[in-house]
């Protein structure tokens, strides 16, 4: 059975930190890695804005656990793991995750942790580096065919990695860029090129 590596914010649930831009008013929050590709850099410049507005975690969690699966996600989902071994490969962190896991049925999910002081996010520790391109080598390892799919700067090396990636609503600045990769703007024709590939 083929392995379908999916990204997780913006592919399958709306993007965590927009929503806690949303709820603060703090703008600066709003950016991704569509607009800063490094994600250590940004994850650095979210951390100080965090800080220097005094956001807990637990802030985070609360706006967190009112998000919900993009519209037909869960659907997608279904299908999918029905077809493949399914795992979210996602540079989010398990402390911001669980919820939206659990509303997704709980899937495999390869992502980061937190370093937590007091209720305070002090730094995070990253799984590895580059580490949506080295899970699908390790899988690729165990000779598996993967599959993935992505929507943003930081999914790139795994839908090279991959041995057939897409990328699923991915912005105008991202496609342009990356002209190589077929894209899908619902899960429908995704499912297609999952299919087909």
């Amino acid at each position: 059975m083929d392995i379908l590596c999916l990204d997780l914010e913006g592919v399958l649930v709306p993007e965590i930190w927009q929503a806690v831009a949303k709820s603060t008013g703090i703008d600066e929050l709003n950016k991704t890695t569509r607009d800063i590709p490094d994600y250590d850099a940004l994850m650095s410049y979210r951390l100080d804005i965090v800080d220097q507005h005094g956001i807990s975690l637990e802030q985070i969690q609360n706006e967190i656990s009112k998000l919900q699966p993009l519209e037909g996600a869960l659907a997608f989902l279904d299908w999918a793991r029905s077809e493949f071994q399914v795992f979210i490969v996602s540079d989010t962190f398990y402390e911001f995750a669980r919820p939206l896991m659990v509303q997704l049925g709980n899937p495999s999910l390869f992502c980061h942790q937190l370093e937590i002081e007091e209720g305070t996010i002090v730094g995070y520790r990253l799984r590895q580096q580059d580490p949506k391109r080295k899970t699908v080598e390790a899988l690729q390892s165990l000779n598996y065919r993967v599959i993935a799919a992505g929507d943003s700067f930081n999914d790139l090396s795994m839908l090279k990695a991959a041995d057939a990636g897409f990328f699923y609503r991915a912005p105008p600045n991202v496609l342009e860029l990356n002209p190589e990769f077929s894209v899908a703007s619902d899960y429908e024709e995704l499912k297609s090129l999952i299919c087909a590939s």
